[in-house]
């Protein structure tokens, strides 16, 4: 991509800019926010709509899909119409959304919703980023991204003890409810203090290129998802794999060949534009899958309530917000490749711990292994950040905030659906034996999920319930372990690739 060779803008004074900074890290707290609480509340919706776990990776997904499809064209639409008005309709319709859910029943509708909810969250991250990088200096632009990635990572957990203490004494239905509501304060407080920005010259909108990405990751999220429960050699299995490679192969020889591409896939031969890339989807399909299944465990496995749940995660958003704002500093004092290949070790560490105590390791091994995360997190993804959006000149920072974010929420999909599938092939496989001579509907809740599982058992009651309810959490510890396993191979083999990429570069 070239460089601007402009005259930087008028930027407003140091309290302005901090006044900025605050509003937009409230905006991107409410984005980040609602998928993180939301998994807090997945056994609640579980045992409340009867959702198989196929089901909830699609109430979770959903979201994400939209969110990731949607971002370029996000960041494009704020580019060309200007950021501040982008932003405040995505928080009305993220808002609209999320209300509507409070009165729905139905899985499907629910499935819906959170997707509509995802487009409004797609206009609204890029946004929050593009405007600090706009306000801020050059000199004070690597803080602010820090404090931004910081946000990003720390109120996701922040959303989980506010999920915790609603479900503690309401429904999950209380949990859309805060989230819209924190969106209708977000819209006022940003209508009042956001500053306007855009592009100089209009462009044209890729909506073909929008259309095509949002096709071929939501195909392939759909293969990915439905294997398990549908077998991986069924046909729509087939189908949506099929379609997702040729929608993203279209989605790239589109771009390539566009004179106003939504996304310069060019700009990855930059390397550290590839390899921060690289280190923020690797670290996000670990830790969202991390997310997806360490939350169940808490809640049914050692029997925590929401609250504490909740409250064993606060090691973890604690180091990331410690060492989130400081890991600028390490890259320049070190090294890009050192920070990121120690951020990438930590994480690797703590999910190696996890998978070696989730058997039987209990509380303490939990805490530990987040606190790993936590540090790893913000050693990895801060340098990250800040190489993806320093790589396109200011006029630009729409669609390079948008790539950043578009990475990070790429990897929360696949992690929730790849590791989500290799857990539920898992336990599906290990609780063939158990469902033996039970009726058909009931031998299907049980395969579904776990929450399918312990509710057969309490009907069954006596030796048969508890022998039933045994082997379904010896097969959740078992799928959680592989997928454990398979998020530190992601780690390792994005951490390998991402130092190899740097190491080309200063030869």
């Amino acid at each position: 991509m070239r460089q601007s060779t402009a005259p930087p803008a008028v930027r407003p004074g140091a309290a302005h800019r901090t006044a900025v900074l605050a509003v937009m890290c409230l905006a991107l707290a409410v984005v980040v926010g609602m998928l993180a609480s939301l998994l807090v509340a997945v056994p609640d919706m579980a045992r409340d709509l009867r959702a198989t776990e196929s089901e909830l990776q699609w109430i979770m997904n959903a979201y994400g899909v939209a969110f990731a499809g949607l971002l370029l064209l996000g960041g494009a639409l704020g580019d060309r119409y200007g950021r501040k008005g982008v932003l405040l309709t995505g928080l009305a319709l993220f808002a609209l959304a999320s209300g509507a859910v409070v009165p729905t029943d139905d899985v499907d509708l629910v499935i819906g919703l959170r997707g509509l909810a995802g487009v409004g969250a797609a206009l609204v991250m890029p946004m929050t980023l593009s405007i600090i990088t706009n306000v801020f200096p050059p000199d004070e632009r690597g803080r602010a991204v820090g404090i931004w990635s910081g946000v990003s990572f720390g109120s996701a957990l922040l959303a989980v003890l506010m999920a915790g203490g609603l479900l503690e004494a309401y429904s999950w239905r209380s949990v859309f409810v805060a989230n819209a509501g924190l969106a209708a304060l977000a819209l006022v407080v940003a209508a009042i203090l956001a500053p306007t920005s855009k592009n100089a010259e209009p462009i044209r909108l890729d909506v073909v290129g929008a259309l095509l990405s949002v096709v071929g990751v939501g195909a392939l999220v759909f293969g990915i998802v439905e294997g398990p429960e549908s077998g991986w050699s069924d046909g729509a299995v087939r189908t949506g794999f099929a379609v997702g490679a040729g929608g993203l192969a279209a989605f790239i020889g589109w771009e390539l060949r566009s004179a106003r591409p939504l996304l310069d896939v060019r700009v990855f031969r930059i390397p550290g534009v590839a390899a921060g890339s690289l280190v923020i989807t690797a670290e996000s399909i670990a830790m969202f899958g991390f997310f997806f299944l360490g939350l169940q465990y808490l809640q049914q496995i050692l029997g925590y309530s929401p609250m504490r749940s909740g409250l064993a995660l606060v090691a973890m958003a604690v180091g990331a917000m410690i060492f989130s704002p400081a890991a600028p500093a390490f890259a320049r004092r070190c090294g890009m490749r050192a920070v990121m290949g120690l951020g990438m070790a930590l994480i690797a560490a703590g999910l190696g711990l996890l998978a070696a105590t989730v058997g039987g390791g209990g509380i303490w091994p939990f805490l530990a292994s987040t606190t790993l995360l936590g540090a790893g997190i913000a050693f990895a993804a801060t340098p990250a950040t800040e190489a993806i959006v320093t790589a396109l000149p200011p006029e630009k920072q729409g669609v390079a905030s948008a790539l950043n974010d578009l990475t990070r929420e790429l990897g929360g999909v696949l992690g929730i659906a790849v590791l989500g599938s290799v857990f539920n092939t898992t336990y599906r496989s290990d609780t063939g034996d158990a469902v033996r001579g039970l009726p058909p509907e009931a031998a299907e809740a049980t395969r579904g999920s776990l929450t399918g599982a312990l509710h057969t058992a309490a009907e069954l009651g006596g030796r048969p319930g508890a022998h039933l309810a045994d082997a379904a959490r010896e097969a959740f510890a078992a799928g959680m372990t592989n997928a454990l396993l398979g998020g530190i191979g992601v780690v390792v083999l994005g951490a390998v690739a991402a130092v190899g990429l740097l190491s080309h570069r200063h030869r």
